[in-house]
């Protein structure tokens, strides 16, 4: 049982990861991204859609990751350019995402909802590509904020903007581009969800894991390493609820609807109860 919960985690780890890894980079730049929901599932829907009308799998992928970034991009000059609320804005695509999709399979597959089931030979059935490509950006990130321009540019961006006009870099650009990089790192995670952890696009099929992203990025203090390791403890989290459900404790079988929202308690109260004082970059959700 116990291997079965480390091979879970690490199985429903990857969303959150590349979700959070995206979050980190908008945040880091000064823009509070609460629309990370709206990438996972705009991702896993394009990369399913394509992949079903083409044929092709690696289209579906790339399709699934550039539309993420697009959506992220539209996010970033309506926040930054557009100088809307970046939480308000957030909000509002999430909703747009989990109202347009339906609608949106409806039309194309006369589905409500959901997508087809792809076939065997168009989904990946390996996890562990995606284990190592979330360790390698891991360490690009690591040293991307360490050692690089851009990096330090975004830092910037962050918590001193004025630092970046005195020296002729216009900061807005730098937000817009580190959201947009954010965006392609998210729709990894989303074309994961329907092409490898499952087998086409399922309505909301995310399950607030871009929410549960954030707040793995709040509690790893906006640092890559341990905003991974928060991902892993969330999804040990969710592990654990996959492995009750069905369970009786002391012979008294426990409702599954008490089990299901168990990552979600266990995330409010981490961010309820840590003790070591979390400060957000100065900037964030500032124009």
């Amino acid at each position: 049982m116990i291997w079965d919960i480390l091979l879970s985690t690490l199985r429903l780890s990857i969303p959150l990861v590349f979700a959070a890894y995206g979050g980190l980079l908008s945040e880091r730049s000064g823009v509070a991204n609460i629309a990370l929901e709206c990438n996972l599932l705009v991702s896993a829907f394009v990369a399913a859609a394509v992949t079903t009308l083409t044929g092709h799998l690696i289209l579906g992928i790339f399709a699934g990751i550039f539309a993420s970034a697009f959506i992220a991009g539209l996010f970033a000059l309506i926040c930054v350019w557009g100088r809307g609320d970046q939480i308000v804005v957030g909000t509002g695509f999430n909703l747009l995402a989990i109202g347009l999709i339906p609608v949106i399979c409806k039309a194309i597959f006369g589905i409500g909802g959901s997508t087809p089931s792809l076939p065997s030979e168009l989904t990946l059935h390996r996890v562990w590509p995606f284990l190592l490509l979330a360790i390698v950006v891991l360490f690009l990130y690591e040293f991307l904020f360490r050692s690089t321009r851009h990096g330090l540019r975004i830092d910037a961006a962050g918590e001193c903007p004025e630092a970046l006009m005195t020296q002729g870099v216009n900061y807005k650009w730098v937000r817009v581009r580190s959201v947009v990089e954010g965006g392609l790192i998210t729709g990894i995670g989303g074309v994961y969800l329907s092409i490898c952890q499952g087998s086409g696009f399922v309505r909301e099929m995310s399950a607030g894991r871009g929410f549960i992203a954030l707040a793995a990025l709040i509690f790893g203090a906006w640092k890559p390493i341990p905003t991974f390791a928060a991902c892993l403890f969330f999804a040990f989290t969710d592990a654990i609820q996959i492995q009750l459900q069905g369970k009786e404790l002391w012979n008294f079988p426990i409702p599954n609807q008490f089990i299901q929202i168990f990552p979600y308690l266990a995330t409010l109260f981490v961010l309820v109860v840590v003790k070591r004082k979390i400060s957000a970059p100065s900037a964030i959700n500032r124009a």
